[in-house]
């Protein structure tokens, strides 16, 4: 696929010919089987941890869209899988040098074709997507997305860090919860719940 079929595909909302530019799902979910997953979530709030080591120390590190990183000390440096459901200008996608961007978004018509042609790229089927809205009845963030989409990989375990459902607002803009379209407090039930049903995941603190 060139870039000017693409564009009309994208336009059109061809979701058969967009996925053919996916690595296949399964190959994704073996890419964390076995393995421990860092989960670095936005939250103001991790500006004031000290997780950066361990962050650091996992097999894999996933990041969320502009996936700010104000301190090695608080945040770490790696970004092995960057999760993506905004736009991400090309200076910060080459700073944070992922091995595999993940778009994440229902909204076709942001993704850029320099993320789309990108080795590894990874486009999230639209009916996952839609399970996880109508199951939260609300649009997911990003990190609800990964969080579902790592419920159902092999990985060993899944450590959730920059995670507090809002309560510290995100380092990636100034909007309030109010101003966002997600329902942050069904968020956090479900995680609690995923929690209590799946020793696997963790969810860290700030302090």
């Amino acid at each position: 696929m060139n870039r000017l079929s693409f564009l009309i595909d994208r336009t059109l909302r061809n979701e058969n010919a967009l996925s053919t530019l996916s690595a296949p799902q399964a190959r994704l979910l073996g890419d964390w089987a076995g393995k421990r997953v860092a989960l670095v979530g936005n939250a103001r709030g991790l500006a004031q941890s000290a997780h950066g080591a361990a962050i650091d120390a996992a097999d894999t590190v996933i990041r969320i869209n502009r996936a700010p990183i104000p301190s090695p000390l608080s945040h770490g440096t790696r970004t092995d899988m960057l999760a993506l459901a905004t736009s991400v200008d090309a200076a910060s996608l080459k700073a944070l040098d992922p091995q595999r961007v993940l778009w994440m978004s229902h909204k076709r018509k942001r993704l850029a074709w320099n993320v789309a042609r990108r080795a590894g790229f990874y486009l999230h089927p639209q009916v996952d997507y839609a399970a996880l809205r109508d199951r939260l009845q609300a649009p997911p963030t990003t990190g609800a997305i990964m969080i579902d989409l790592l419920a159902r990989s092999d990985a060993a375990r899944v450590d959730l860090y920059g995670f507090d459902f809002f309560a510290s607002l995100s380092l990636s803009g100034r909007r309030t919860a109010d101003q966002v379209p997600h329902d942050f407090s069904t968020e956090a039930t479900w995680v609690d719940a995923l929690l209590a049903q799946d020793s696997r995941f963790i969810l860290h603190s700030h302090g």
